[in-house]
C-alpha cells in the first residue's frame, strides 16, 4: 500500500465501504450517461460543459472500480490516489490511464474554477473517458 493511500485512509478521505459492490453498476451507468452528455455538449460547441461532463464520466467509472475493492472516496484527489494504488500499481491498469484521469481532473478544475477550456481539452477528456470506461468495464467483468 503506497504512502498517499495510507494518508488518505488516515485522514478519512478514503473509507472502507461495504456496500460498494452493490453500487458498481449504478456508477458505471452514471459514467456512461455523463459521457453522452459530454459528447452532446461538444457537438453544440459547449467545450466547458463537455470537459466537465467527460471528467465526471471518468470520476464515476473510477468510483465503480474503487467501490469494487470495498472503498469509498471523500475527495477527488484521494479517488485518484485510490485508482493508482488499487489498479495502476497492481498492474491492472497502465500508468497512462492513471495520468489520463489526473489530466482530466486538472482540465475539469480549470474549466470549472478558472473558466479556462478549449475544444482541444474537451476532445482529450472525451477520448480519455471513452477508453477509461471501456477498461473499467473489462476490469469489472461487465464487458469483454
Amino acid at each position: 500500500m503506497n504512502q498517499d493511500f495510507k494518508q488518505c485512509l488516515e485522514k478519512k478521505k478514503i473509507l472502507p465501504f461495504e456496500r460498494g459492490t452493490e453500487l458498481v453498476k449504478k456508477e458505471l451507468s452514471i459514467s456512461e450517461s455523463d459521457l453522452c452528455d459530454a459528447k452532446a455538449g461538444f457537438q453544440e460547441k459547449r467545450y466547458k460543459w463537455s470537459t466537465i461532463q467527460a471528467y465526471y464520466a471518468m470520476f464515476h467509472a473510477t468510483r465503480a472500480l474503487v467501490y469494487s475493492r470495498g472503498y469509498r472516496e471523500k475527495s477527488h484527489y484521494c479517488l485518484s490516489v485510490a485508482l493508482r494504488a488499487l489498479f495502476v500499481e497492481e498492474g491492472k491498469l497502465d500508468a497512462q490511464t492513471g495520468r489520463d484521469f489526473l489530466n482530466a481532473m486538472n482540465l475539469r478544475e480549470s474549466a470549472d474554477y478558472e473558466t479556462e477550456f478549449s475544444e482541444t481539452g474537451a476532445t482529450a477528456v472525451i477520448t480519455a473517458a471513452e477508453k477509461f470506461i471501456g477498461k473499467a468495464k473489462i476490469l469489472l467483468g461487465i464487458e469483454k
